[in-house]
């Protein structure tokens, strides 16, 4: 499956919360670690395999490597 991520890197804790939108739903993902040199985007991919119970190797950003908006593959 394939959902819409918004990034909040440098949070103060890490967590991923859901977000009901007009265009669908959007997971909101903060994480401690700045984003530089991929960090942000491996501390976020990590988060969302313990939020939906997956190996870490399940969860991929597919788009959006650089920017807030990001879309992420999920293996179920």
């Amino acid at each position: 499956m394939r959902i819409k991520v918004r990034a909040k890197p440098g949070a103060k804790r890490t967590e991923v919360n859901v977000e009901s939108r007009l265009d669908g739903e959007t997971y909101v993902v903060s994480v401690t670690e700045p984003p530089r040199a991929g960090r942000a985007n491996r501390a976020i991919e990590d988060a969302l395999a313990r939020h939906f119970g997956v190996p870490r190797g399940a969860v991929r950003i597919v788009a959006g490597f650089m920017g807030r908006e990001k879309t992420v593959e999920i293996i179920m």
